[in-house]
């Protein structure tokens, strides 16, 4: 076993996906001879050579097209954002060809695009995004957004052997703050689509994804030690395609839910999981759905203003409590 980062699972999991298939390769800004903004290529370029580590100008429509080409030729494309926020230059590129090549003309396109996501970091509003509900309602996309060590070095590998485009959003915040003992030399493959429970609990459940996952278990925390409740935390793991059948059998088993991102509210996925509960699952519920989300303004670069619009800790006990006494 070995204590390794949420950035070093990453950086493993593409390693050992390029050495063990020679078609895949990484472009993006800096990525190269600077081993990328937050040194997760770092090593790369001296390990697999210039011709499978491509140093590119700033521009990401021109990666990501880059990248669908290749993919169309048979290789397999990694392209980093370097900052997801970025990804909006490519948002054309990605829905309206990426997305649609399979559907239009029978092309396999087995890429990925990845990049830092998420706040808490004091990054100021745009390197601090989270663009998941952008691309979640594109058809032939698929979307993932690890929370551990396991599944960030899981996903990517997975993400890379997929036959279709995923866009992989990996949490800046967690980089080097999240570590995890991985057992040396076994094969980690999380699968996609597939949810994981987090805590198991029978009183309420907190859906979320990403660095959310780590305040909703300190608040579960919180509330079983001051409220005697037992949270159960669903890490959805993947957004598209979504677990429904997780969801579900989570609000069957607690009949309260409260849903947490760190995206803002107007537009969220969290309003496309009510929904589905809604459709599958209404007569379980003993409560509304809930959200706690960020609030609908660009993320300030002060820090107590950005801890005011980001979700936090207090906010999801609040919330939870309220659902308890509905």
């Amino acid at each position: 076993m070995a204590e390794v980062t949420y950035l070093e699972a990453i950086r493993q999991g593409m390693q050992e996906e390029m050495r063990r298939d020679e078609n895949v390769f990484i472009l993006g800004e800096d990525i190269g001879a600077y081993g990328g903004a937050f040194k997760v290529t770092d090593g790369f370029l001296a390990e697999f050579g210039e011709q499978r580590v491509i140093d590119t100008p700033i521009a990401e429509a021109a990666i990501v097209g880059a990248a669908a080409g290749a993919a169309h030729m048979g290789l397999r494309p990694i392209a980093e954002m370097q900052f997801i926020d970025f990804i909006s230059c490519a948002y054309d590129m990605l829905t309206n060809y990426v997305a649609t090549a399979r559907y239009r003309a029978g092309l396999p396109t087995p890429m990925v695009v990845r990049g830092p996501s998420g706040g808490y970091v004091r990054g100021g509003p745009f390197h601090s995004q989270n663009p998941e509900a952008a691309f979640l309602h594109t058809p032939g996309l698929k979307i993932v957004c690890p929370a551990t060590a396991r599944d960030a070095k899981g996903l990517i590998k997975s993400a890379i052997r997929d036959d279709d485009p995923v866009l992989y959003f990996e949490h800046k915040f967690l980089y080097r703050r999240i570590k995890e003992d991985l057992p040396e030399g076994e094969e980690i493959l999380t699968p996609i689509g597939k949810a994981r429970v987090a805590r198991e609990g029978r009183d309420l459940t907190i859906i979320t994804w990403s660095a959310m996952v780590y305040k909703a278990l300190e608040a579960a925390e919180r509330l079983e030690k001051e409220d005697g409740l037992q949270v159960e935390v669903l890490d959805l793991r993947t957004l598209l395609p979504m677990d429904d059948e997780a969801i579900m059998a989570s609000v069957r088993k607690t009949n309260r839910v409260l849903i947490a991102h760190e995206d803002t509210r107007t537009g969220g996925v969290a309003g496309e999981i009510t929904a589905r509960i809604n459709d599958q699952a209404f007569e379980w519920l003993d409560a509304p759905v809930k959200r706690v989300t960020a609030h609908d303004v660009p993320l300030p670069y002060a820090p107590t203003l950005e801890d005011f619009v980001l979700p936090q800790t207090d906010d999801l006990v609040l919330a939870a409590r309220w659902l308890a006494a509905y």
